[in-house]
């Protein structure tokens, strides 16, 4: 992982990271009175006679709201609004360089859910999709909650979702490799925040049935007196106390909490082929090597682009949103977010493109158990993940377009990549 210093990264933010670009020309007085009055009037009153035609006449279609309050950033916590906003302008780079997104941070000075909620949609006539960025739980369960129900546009909370999603495709995977079944494993998630709670639903959807999970209290269980509704819901009878006990003879780890939380003596104690996804950072709950140098058999994923496996949320939120704006679906489905999985776990199995390869400088990428997870520079993922996610809105009927040719759209994505060849 390249060493990122303090003034590179000052000179890289200053001014900002993006900018708005025109898409028609404005050189000449006619062309004003086309992107002005009179000429924008007749696209005024299409709309005005139906807004679904907000869709085709404004870039709402390709446009996202990154919407938070700063009170849970990644690695720095509750930095506020003002402070939160290099993260949010970073996310809106991420949509647009991934899966030409056009996204807008917008960073909000109030806490309150009835508040985030209120914001949320008297902006939403503006945005053809939101998503809900580094705001602390259990708040992000309210608002998002809430704002499906009330929205007609896809609402995405991705610290929730992005990382339940990219890990569900490896553990696909890494439970096809160790010849494991989802209904007979034994996991153990460390980090009962956004993240952990989302996760644990999503492998439940994919057949686990024995999950325990821990906070930083320890285990999560029905003795416990503290715990929110959330967590309530994954609280379990059982006289394990400590994370120590809980890996005793798991089959997966799932870190979601700090560096160091798991150690070698507890790496020692799980099943045979253990997958342990650590994905703390900077720093893991336990480096790969640290693994090595007591099992062999292990399967490892860390959020860090210096190991193999890296779980990077930016492998499904830009090209959800893609898929989900392209069929101009009201909302993002469980259906939705698991065809977004499956992609990715089948991606992971196709040959590994020249130039990923080259970025990697590694010519023997294949899939097995330092490939279960797709790398974030396959440009692949945009078509396999995003025509899944399309795919599944039509077939849910979450979709408001009429007519919808998979292989079309497929081919279409492929232009956006490689571009068209010419007719």
């Amino acid at each position: 992982m390249s060493k990122i210093g303090k003034n590179e990264s000052l000179r890289y933010h200053k001014s900002g990271k993006i900018g708005i670009e025109l898409t028609k020309p404005c050189e000449s007085q006619h062309q004003l009175s086309l992107a002005y009055t009179p000429g924008v009037a007749f696209a005024c009153l299409e709309i005005a006679d139906d807004d679904k035609l907000s869709f085709e006449y404004t870039n709402r279609a390709n446009l996202v709201a990154v919407v938070s309050d700063g009170s849970a950033v990644l690695g720095l916590g509750d930095i506020g609004p003002l402070a939160s906003k290099p993260v949010m302008e970073g996310k809106s780079v991420l949509f647009k360089k991934f899966a030409n997104v056009d996204a807008f941070d917008i960073e909000l000075s109030v806490r309150s859910v009835d508040e985030i909620v209120a914001t949320c949609k008297a902006i939403a006539p503006t945005f053809g999709g939101i998503n809900l960025e580094d705001i602390s739980a259990p708040r992000c369960f309210e608002i998002e909650k809430i704002l499906k129900e009330e929205l007609d546009i896809p609402v995405f909370h991705d610290d929730q979702h992005g990382t339940a999603i990219i890990t569900t495709a490896g553990l696909i995977n890494a439970l096809e490799l160790t010849n494991k079944r989802a209904e007979d494993i034994k996991i153990v998630i460390n980090g009962a925040g956004a993240a952990g709670i989302s996760c644990a639903k999503m492998y439940r959807d994919i057949g686990v049935k024995n999950i325990i999970m821990c906070d930083s209290k320890g285990v999560i269980s029905t003795h416990r007196d503290d715990l929110n509704s959330y967590k309530q819901e994954f609280a379990i009878e059982t006289t394990k106390r400590s994370l120590s006990e809980a890996v005793d003879g798991a089959d997966m780890f799932l870190g979601l909490s700090v560096a160091g939380a798991l150690s070698q003596d507890m790496v020692k104690s799980m099943a045979d082929e253990p997958i342990i996804f650590a994905l703390s950072n900077p720093t893991p709950e336990i480096l790969p090597e640290q693994v090595k140098e007591v099992r062999d058999d292990a399967i490892i994923a860390t959020g860090r682009s210096d190991y193999p496996n890296q779980t990077n949320n930016v492998l499904g939120f830009p090209f959800i949103f893609r898929g989900a704006l392209d069929v101009r679906a009201r909302k993002i489905t469980e259906g939705m977010k698991m065809a977004a999985a499956k992609a990715l776990a089948a991606l992971a199995k196709e040959p590994v493109p020249y130039y990923v390869k080259a970025a990697y400088h590694n010519e023997h990428i294949v899939y097995g158990k330092e490939h279960i997870i797709p790398l974030p520079f396959n440009k692949e993922a945009l078509i396999w993940v995003a025509s899944a996610v399309a795919q599944k809105a039509v077939e849910e009927g979450v979709a408001r377009v009429e007519q919808y040719d998979h292989e079309q759209y497929k081919e279409h994505l492929r232009c956006l990549i490689y571009g068209c060849p010419e007719e």
